[in-house]
């Protein structure tokens, strides 16, 4: 059994109160990304293991649905599973009630960040707002907003790692602040519906994530490394790769993002990141182009690359608070980097 499958086998068995989901409906936004499409794998996983009464009521969200046929190719037909293709910025179509959101869709890395610079933000604020507009009229008793370590901006050399009562500097006036901003505002959201509606609502904020469930059309500097070394190409530095963040195994993100929704207080942020997986670029190409057996070269960026990569040089997560609830990171660095190297090639 590969590494991933082993993860999400082991999930189940977490010290988690899994009775809260038992007979319920969780929708999830941007179900084929990667955070998405592995919580959905791990719900469907549990139902697997399930009694018919107790088992999970799965609704997926997404704009694409030929590729949610085949990322949920196994699903599919269950009775469990539902899917409704939608684009989160408009109106959501009726799924029925839902006492879980758990809001997942937005653009992620550089390229759409350029791109699709409208997109990016919309999703964040309008496609949050839907979804919070759906969670009110059906009575939804917790809406998750997946958040991101962009919230916290540059840091400014104050501290070692953020916490999540950090605040550091973004520059509004720009194409690259249109994704942390709205993260931003999205969570502001989230506070005015509990302000106003009562609604539930908890932050898992994720440090930058890899693993075999991200897409091949993400262009993350972790996504293109690993695509390299797949390929047993030199990996390519489009800096002096310096810049130092941490990283989360995709299995450990959505495991943080469950203990959220289980166990965490309302109205609440947590960072998710493995302290064993700080690294910076230079070496996190260096662990690749080991394993891959080739070499690390330097390369500058283009344009539209350059506008969509982000400024910050220093970006780490305390997730000491996530830590009170039980969680701890399962896969490290080089461990998952294998992991992820290993199923690409299968592709």
């Amino acid at each position: 059994m590969d590494r991933y499958r082993q993860e999400i086998n082991k999930m189940i068995e977490l010290p988690l109160p899994w009775g809260e989901f038992k007979g319920k409906t969780i929708m999830i936004s941007g179900a084929t990304g990667m955070v998405g499409k592995c919580l959905i794998d791990v719900l469907m996983h549990y139902n697997g293991i399930m009694e018919k009464p107790g088992k999970i009521r799965v609704i997926a969200l997404s704009r694409n649905e030929e590729r949610a046929k085949e990322r949920f190719r196994d699903y599919w037909d269950e009775e469990y599973f539902a899917y409704t293709s939608c684009d989160v910025n408009e109106v959501i179509p009726e799924c029925g009630t839902v006492d879980y959101i758990v809001h997942a869709a937005s653009n992620t890395h550089p390229l759409q960040y350029s791109q699709d610079s409208i997109g990016t933000i919309t999703a964040n604020i309008i496609g949050t707002k839907n979804l919070l507009d759906y969670a009110v009229a059906h009575d939804t008793k917790q809406f998750c907003f997946v958040s991101s370590v962009e919230v916290y901006g540059e840091n400014r050399g104050d501290v070692e790692k953020f916490d999540e009562k950090y605040l550091g500097y973004i520059d509004c006036n720009t194409l690259r602040a249109g994704y942390p901003e709205s993260k931003r505002l999205g969570e502001t959201l989230c506070n005015a519906y509990k302000q106003t509606y009562g609604l539930d609502f908890v932050i898992p904020r994720l440090s930058r994530c890899y693993g075999p469930t991200m897409l091949a059309s993400d262009t993350k500097a972790i996504s293109q490394f690993i695509k390299k070394a797949a390929a047993g190409e030199d990996i390519v530095l489009k800096s002096e790769g310096n810049q130092k963040y941490s990283y989360s195994f995709v299995t450990d993100a959505v495991a943080g993002i469950l203990y959220v929704m289980l166990l965490g207080q309302s109205g609440e942020a947590y960072n998710i990141a493995d302290e064993a997986s700080d690294i910076t670029l230079k070496d996190l190409a260096g662990t690749l182009a080991g394993i891959a057996g080739t070499k690390v070269i330097f390369e500058l960026p283009d344009e539209t690359e350059r506008r969509g990569y982000s400024t910050a040089t220093k970006a780490m997560l305390d997730a000491s608070k996530l830590q009170t609830l039980g969680w701890k990171a399962q896969v490290h660095m080089e461990d998952g980097l294998r992991c992820v190297v290993d199923e690409c090639k299968k592709c």
